[in-house]
């Protein structure tokens, strides 16, 4: 009897041979990312979960949202993992909180800090959260291609939006005294910037013997304001959408040359 993956609402079969997914946070990226692989065909959309498969004429790849946070997450790695997904790219938005650091700028993270709360559930929180160094060569290979300013260093997955990341701009203004001075502790220790899913997909995918990577564009600096600019958003979903697509046939003709050899 073939597996079901409840929440992604599929089966191995829906995948079509694919064994990278491509994984932004929102259901209306993923369309965005869909159409520079090539074709595509939605296979299916339950809660935050809306899976595409995209096809170049020559490969398919897999494209599918994760919602916000940790916890949305670790189902869709758990899943996907599953029905055959081997390499998984995290596709998404973030705060930047170094000053070089400039919006539209992408940053590639090397690892995380262990902020989101999920990925204590699968490893101690000892256990190191780290990227692929295939798949941050490819990622890296790819925004140099194509021109992209981009940063390489550690992200900081926050389980919160608000607290966790230190923001007072809240219905009660307050951040309770363990998060108090966080921003910029992590700010001298040389973290790039803060999101909400990268700890956990990192953590996940080394336990399960599993690749992943993750590119994030950068939509605010936390040292300047918080106001997303609306035409820079839709900038940076390009971005992200070429750089991950691209990494993604690097990945994709690496695995080709090694079944040729």
């Amino acid at each position: 009897m073939k597996y079901y993956a409840y929440h992604l609402s599929m089966t191995e079969d829906d995948l079509q041979g694919a064994t990278i997914a491509l994984i932004p946070g929102a259901p209306e990226r993923v369309v965005t990312i869909a159409q520079e692989f090539g074709s595509y065909q939605e296979i299916a959309f339950h809660r935050e979960y809306r899976s595409v498969i995209a096809d170049d004429g020559k490969h398919r790849i897999l494209v599918v949202s994760s919602g916000i946070g940790g916890p949305s997450l670790a189902i869709t790695i758990e899943e996907l993992a599953r029905l055959g997904i081997k390499i998984f790219i995290r596709v998404g938005t973030c705060g930047a909180i170094q000053d070089f650091i400039q919006v539209g700028d992408l940053i590639i993270s090397e690892g995380a800090v262990r902020m989101d709360g999920t990925s204590e559930h699968y490893a101690p929180i000892s256990f190191p959260a780290c990227a692929d160094f295939t798949v941050i060569t490819a990622l890296n290979q790819a925004t140099k291609q194509l021109g992209y300013n981009f940063h390489s260093g550690i992200t900081c997955t926050s389980a919160t939006f608000y607290p966790g990341q230190e923001r007072y701009d809240t219905y009660t203004h307050y951040v309770i005294r363990s998060l108090q001075g966080s921003f910029e502790e992590w700010k001298k220790l040389g973290i790039l910037n803060y999101e909400m899913e990268v700890a956990t997909l990192f953590t996940l995918a080394r336990v399960f013997q599993l690749k992943a990577g993750a590119v994030c564009g950068v939509i605010v600096n936390r040292n300047q304001k918080e106001d997303v600019n609306l035409e820079m958003l839709q900038e940076v979903e390009k971005r992200l959408s070429r750089v991950a697509v691209n990494a993604a046939k690097i990945l994709l003709s690496q695995m080709d040359t090694t079944q040729l050899s």
